[in-house]
């Protein structure tokens, strides 16, 4: 069967295309089981929080005989941490650096903010870049008691088409690793976030499969998700993610859900019946 839940989800509270129910109409048509929204909350975008609680619990009423649907959000490392104290999940991710300015610097927005992160902040040396954007990483979890990580490797964004990283060379692969290892420690799952493939913006889904291959030695968890800002999109890539998990050593997926407590908890899908 399909990978039948998706926890990574935008509309357009935030930026993605569609409105919430558009997307939880598509997701009943795609067979899913569980739709979790994962609105943004970070210092570029955010939401008109009460607004989104609202709708989505309408949502999660309205269609309950069809659907479970979770009211999350994708908080930024860098933000409020109880700015959604009433989100049912947290997807802990990291855009933005900690560099001084008025305008925030994010790794994913445009190759020049890239560039101006690396010339001003770090001497144009785009490993001293990864290796902040990592430490900043590594407690994302103690910032946020996030659910899970988020697009664990976003900084490298715009390196296929930049090429400012050797994703093997031990100065970028060793604070990641760091990273990968102490959240992994803490219990945190990881999502492999199949985005920027869906997207076509990237070649590899985040982990790469290097670093995926390191946190299953770990002992980490996985979720999967599409980082769907459309609504056709809400799969995407789920293909490919399943298998490069199997590939990776992985057995199982996690899923959130509600059933059986009546509260959020992580329930396991053998990755050999999708």
């Amino acid at each position: 069967m399909p990978l039948p839940a998706n926890y990574h989800t935008h509309t357009t509270f935030c930026d993605g295309s569609d409105t919430a129910e558009d997307v939880v109409l598509t997701a009943i048509r795609k067979g899913f089981l569980h739709l979790g929204f994962s609105g943004h909350m970070d210092p570029d975008i955010h939401m008109d929080i009460d607004a989104y609680f609202a709708e989505i619990k309408r949502l999660r009423e309205k269609y309950a005989d069809k659907i479970e649907i979770l009211c999350g959000v994708e908080l930024d490392n860098m933000y409020d941490p109880h700015c959604a104290d009433g989100a049912e999940y947290v997807i802990g991710s990291t855009h933005f650096l900690d560099v001084p300015g008025e305008i925030p610097m994010s790794v994913d927005n445009n190759e020049e903010m890239m560039r101006r992160l690396a010339e001003e902040f770090f001497g144009g040396d785009y490993y001293k870049l990864a290796k902040a954007y990592y430490d900043l990483s590594a407690r994302v979890y103690d910032r946020l008691h996030c659910t899970f990580v988020g697009h664990f490797d976003l900084v490298t964004r715009f390196n296929d088409s930049m090429h400012f990283l050797d994703e093997e060379d031990p100065r970028y692969v060793g604070p990641a690793l760091e990273a990968m290892e102490y959240l992994a420690g803490e219990g945190v799952p990881f999502e492999i976030n199949c985005g920027a493939v869906n997207r076509n913006r990237k070649k590899e889904l985040y982990p790469n499969m290097r670093l995926l291959k390191s946190l299953r030695e770990f002992g980490g968890e996985i979720l999967i998700n599409s980082d769907a800002h459309q609504k056709e999109l809400l799969d995407g890539g789920f293909d490919i993610a399943v298998s490069r998990a199997i590939a990776c050593g992985f057995t199982h997926v996690n899923i959130l859900t509600r059933r059986g407590t009546g509260k959020i908890h992580f329930e396991q899908l053998a990755l050999d019946t999708l």
